[in-house]
């Protein structure tokens, strides 16, 4: 099981969006530590404009993990991401004609 811990306050939208990019991107369950900022002047004074910060058992922090790139990069160098899902979010899906759409002179129609 992968431990992480996250500096965090209520109300961050971009933490629970990198809580679910972690989750979905590593190769095995994950323990998310939640670090609240707010209650602590010190560390509203490190990560008040930096959160959310993930870190690692090494005290490895990543800022702006929320950024797809920087997350992967960053799980893949510990061997914690899963290719396939980073796959999966990244490919886009095959694009599929609507049923009954056809192409004449360059210009779609439906129907």
């Amino acid at each position: 099981m992968i431990q992480l811990s996250i500096y965090t306050t209520l109300g961050c939208h971009l933490c629970a969006q990198l809580e679910a990019l972690v989750v979905t991107l590593a190769n095995q369950d994950v323990s998310l530590h939640h670090i609240e900022i707010s209650d602590d002047d010190a560390l509203v004074e490190r990560y008040g404009i930096r959160i959310p910060v993930l870190v690692d058992n090494d005290g490895v922090e990543l800022d702006r993990g929320f950024d797809l790139v920087r997350l992967s990069d960053w799980l893949r160098d510990r061997g914690w991401l899963d290719e396939a899902s980073l796959a999966a979010l990244t490919t886009p899906p095959e694009s599929a004609s609507p049923v009954g759409a056809h192409q004449r002179s360059g210009r779609r129609f439906l129907g």
